[in-house]
């Protein structure tokens, strides 16, 4: 801990229950609603319409933690297949607006029915049926982005050999004239399928978007329990970005939200030649794994069980009591020497300071090890610091990659989601 006396900054919050942990339908209403409303995370690409019918079930069952993950599926499904239905007829008679649409909203209630992460039979076909909403409608915008499965070169026995991501460069991107390109790390369960949601706003400014999942969420292949099985993935991808030759692999910079800010900054130590510059939001590297961090946090800002959910993305299954006695001797950046070795690329830590997922203190103590880093934390704000924290990663990466005349609210402005149809 860095606050005084070996405290986190948050110490007094500690023991203090969030009320979205009470039900589903509190859950709704006093942490979804708006960014529902408003069509951002965790509700990219969704309409609050579409889920109103949802929290009335949801209320009318009695949904709450700890949560049947199987049922709590269930209730998404006739909505997610209604919507799909709708895509499938547009796209029969050519409506693609229609269709773009229908497939979108449709991947977000699937998205929110395998929320935050597939651990269940259902939660897992419904991870399936969001993926091939998600692509269809995204090939079929105005301005296409598409999977793409990159070859795990460095994969070992066990590993699948493939990267799947999500792609995205502008038009005019070649190899006379190759785009920089923002590679955006994932985190607990924002996935490949919605955080291509910054895809439009980064093509506006001539930048190409790689969404890649970390280890143990999404498809990622990598091995989550292995320390250091995302050191061979980011290489096999950085390989990739090497190769494409209508990519300028001079300027790759990663944005990494959440949990992925773990790996920013460990990528950022494992391979400081390899990238222009890379943004740890709302990560962590060592005190994220205490157990009195661990014993606390199921219920605090995150919406459900998270040490429960990172225990599952960590590869521990079900067994919270050995990720919570293993997982700072195995992962700790501190403890395995990261941290301390002598080259660093150059790293942005931005988070909250009021932070209840990953401890802001994760933070300060980076910035007391190895090579120096730059930093800028949002104070009295949660999880991420947003929104000031987008404008502040924006300019920097504006700067990071010479782009003149970004404009980071014109930029924001392409995210929130706005249903035209019924």
């Amino acid at each position: 801990m860095a606050a005084p006396g070996g405290k986190f900054f948050i110490q007094e919050k500690l023991k203090t229950p969030a009320p979205h942990h009470e039900s589903f339908k509190q859950l709704w209403e006093t942490k979804w609603k708006k960014p529902a409303t408003m069509g951002v995370y965790p509700f990219m690409f969704g309409a609050a319409k579409d889920f109103e019918p949802i929290v009335e079930e949801m209320d009318k069952l009695g949904m709450k933690e700890p949560y049947d993950w199987d049922k709590y599926a269930e209730v998404f499904f006739p909505k997610a297949k209604d919507l799909q239905s709708k895509a499938e007829e547009a796209e029969k008679i050519g409506d693609t607006a229609q269709a773009v649409e229908y497939y979108m909203r449709a991947s977000a209630v699937y998205r929110m029915s395998r929320f935050p992460a597939p651990r269940s039979e259902k939660q897992r076909w419904a991870w399936e049926q969001c993926k091939h909403c998600a692509f269809k409608g995204m090939g079929m915008r105005e301005h296409p982005a598409h999977e793409v499965k990159i070859p795990f070169t460095n994969a070992i026995e066990g590993e699948s050999k493939e990267i799947p991501v999500a792609f995205q460069l502008p038009e005019d991107a070649s190899e006379s004239k190759p785009a920089p390109v923002v590679i955006i790390f994932t985190g607990l369960d924002g996935y490949r399928t919605e955080l291509a949601v910054w895809m439009e706003g980064w093509r506006r400014n001539g930048v190409g978007v790689i969404v890649v999942e970390i280890p143990g969420t999404g498809d990622c292949p990598a091995t989550p329990k292995d320390p250091k099985s995302p050191d061979r993935l980011w290489s096999s991808l950085l390989d990739w970005c090497d190769q494409n030759k209508k990519i300028d692999s001079k300027r790759l910079c990663v944005w990494a939200f959440s949990t992925g800010g773990y790996y920013a900054i460990r990528v950022a130590h494992t391979h400081p030649d390899r990238l222009a510059g890379v943004v740890s939001l709302g990560g962590g590297c060592h005190h994220m794994f205490d157990r009195e961090w661990l014993d606390e946090v199921n219920h605090l800002e995150y919406p459900f069980d998270l040490a429960n959910t990172l225990c599952y993305k960590w590869g521990y299954g079900d067994d919270v009591e050995a990720f919570k006695k293993e997982a700072s001797d195995r992962f700790s950046l501190l403890k395995d020497g990261t941290l301390d070795k002598d080259r660093c690329a150059r790293l942005l830590l931005v988070n909250g300071t009021e932070d209840e997922i990953f401890p802001i203190d994760d933070y300060y103590l980076a910035l007391q090890h190895g090579p120096v880093k730059e930093a800028r934390f949002v104070p009295g704000i949660k999880h991420m610091g947003e929104p000031e924290s987008f404008f502040i990663i924006m300019k920097w990466i504006y700067n990071l990659f010479g782009i003149q005349g970004g404009n980071p609210g014109a930029q924001l402005s392409t995210i929130p989601f706005k249903s035209l149809y019924p």
